[in-house]
């Protein structure tokens, strides 16, 4: 299959296309054994704060090596490390492959300043992008607002279905246009790479909108959504700021339990917890 690579300012990569078919069809086919969560952004220990409700994500979600559940608040060091990253399952042999050349791919292209001592990609956050339906209503989720990935190192982007127009911007909305540094379109098997100060620190990124042209049915485990994009984001988590569902508070262990419960309908690892820790 022949790849192309654009040619983009340092700190960036994209090759389109990344997987071959036979890859494409095998994350696909081993997605649908998956249960996807439907999170809550708060809990009983981790209250909306003062003028703010509680809602649900935007979208449905599943993580691999450690999860981040949004009511632990997501991982933001130097700060917010404690707690807020637990053990998840590794990757399946298929997708460590991958991860494995996205490893190599960045090293070869990006300076090595741009990496933190220990860097792996060894977390990954798989989002589900597309329409919820209610009340026989579709209601588009497919975007994301201005963020950042605050884990430390480069981080990969994987990309399946439908096409995303996806943004680095200032942040600032009040500079119109000018709040755009970069955008570029990621396509259907495509992988992006992103590094350094520029396009991790001062600039934020976004997913302004999906198109919906490939009416591509994943047959996946999400009930009242309709998929067109599914995205892997893959970055570094320490091992020392991953826990084990035991190790944390209580406290914290009661507000994520029904999600490990659900976890646990497909997932051997998340069940072995949800066994130990009994009955509802």
């Amino acid at each position: 299959m022949k790849r192309s690579i654009s040619p983009l300012p340092q700190g960036l990569y994209y090759q389109f296309p990344f997987i071959n078919r036979a890859e494409r069809a095998q994350i696909i086919s081993w997605l649908q054994t998956l249960t996807p969560l439907w999170e809550m952004r708060f809990s009983e220990s981790n209250p909306p704060p003062e003028n703010d409700e509680q809602r649900e994500l935007k979208r449905p979600v599943y993580w691999l090596g450690n999860w981040q559940f949004a009511c632990l608040d997501y991982y933001h060091p130097p700060e917010g490390i404690l707690h807020r990253c637990i053990k998840a399952e590794p990757y399946p042999t298929h997708l460590q492959k991958l991860v494995d050349r996205i490893e190599f791919i960045a090293k070869k292209n990006f300076p090595k300043s741009y990496f933190p001592e220990g860097w792996k990609l060894n977390t990954c956050l798989v989002n589900f992008y597309g329409s919820k339906i209610e009340d026989d209503k579709k209601i588009d989720r497919a975007r994301v607002g201005e963020h950042k990935d605050f884990e430390p190192g480069p981080v990969g982007s994987l990309s399946l279905g439908d096409r995303a127009f996806f943004q680095f911007v200032n942040g600032n909305q009040s500079l119109g246009d000018k709040n755009n540094v970069f955008s570029q379109w990621l396509e259907d098997s495509s992988l992006q790479l992103f590094g350094g100060d520029l396009w991790k620190n001062k600039t934020f990124h976004r997913v302004q909108r999906v198109e919906s042209k490939k009416n591509e049915d994943f047959k996946l485990k999400i009930e009242n959504f309709e998929t067109r994009r599914i995205n892997f984001t893959f970055r570094y988590v320490p091992e020392k700021h991953i826990y084990p569902f035991e190790a944390i508070p209580q406290n914290k262990q009661q507000d994520i339990i029904q999600y490990i419960r659900k976890l646990g309908e497909s997932s051997l690892y998340f069940n072995k917890i949800a066994t130990k820790f009994g009955p509802p």
